[in-house]
């Protein structure tokens, strides 16, 4: 990764793309400046993850964020509502994520035997398989790019 500096403005050159971050601020005066900081450190590192993740193990950062929280289940599985909740997606969403992971052999749903309405949801041996060998390379990225870091 080549860093250039540029009046205001730091740009990270990350292989194939060209992501834009801002410097680590301390604590602006403003919050809309606060807030627009963390936004592009966000994207810059979303972008990045997708690029990565998406190139080196076929998945996209909200599958991996998914199937992280899944292997790390105390009880081998969670909630749809409560997995929803952790990754900060839509029940909807979260619902088409795992879906896709199920597809694919690295989730499964299962309904609650106590709650009808309840649907857990669990990683597979093949997810477990795939997420820790993507977490270095999510480490490493986030690392490389989030300001400051």
């Amino acid at each position: 990764m080549q860093v250039q500096i540029f009046p205001q403005e730091l740009i990270l050159e990350h292989r194939s793309s060209i992501l834009r971050a801002v410097p680590k601020v301390e604590a602006p005066a403003d919050p809309v400046e606060a807030w627009r900081a963390l936004n592009a450190a966000h994207a810059s590192v979303h972008s990045a993850l997708e690029c990565e993740l998406k190139r080196d193990h076929d998945l996209s950062s909200v599958e991996f964020d998914v199937l992280d929280r899944l292997s790390s289940c105390e009880k081998g599985k969670v909630r749809m509502q409560e997995l929803a909740e952790a990754v900060h997606l839509t029940q909807s969403t979260c619902s088409r994520v795992v879906a896709r992971l199920e597809d694919e052999g690295l989730a499964t749903r299962a309904m609650c035997t106590n709650d009808r309405r309840g649907i857990f949801a669990s990683v597979t041996d093949a997810g477990r398989e795939r997420v820790a060998a993507a977490a270095p390379t999510y480490r490493r990225v986030i690392a490389e790019t989030l300001p400051g870091a």
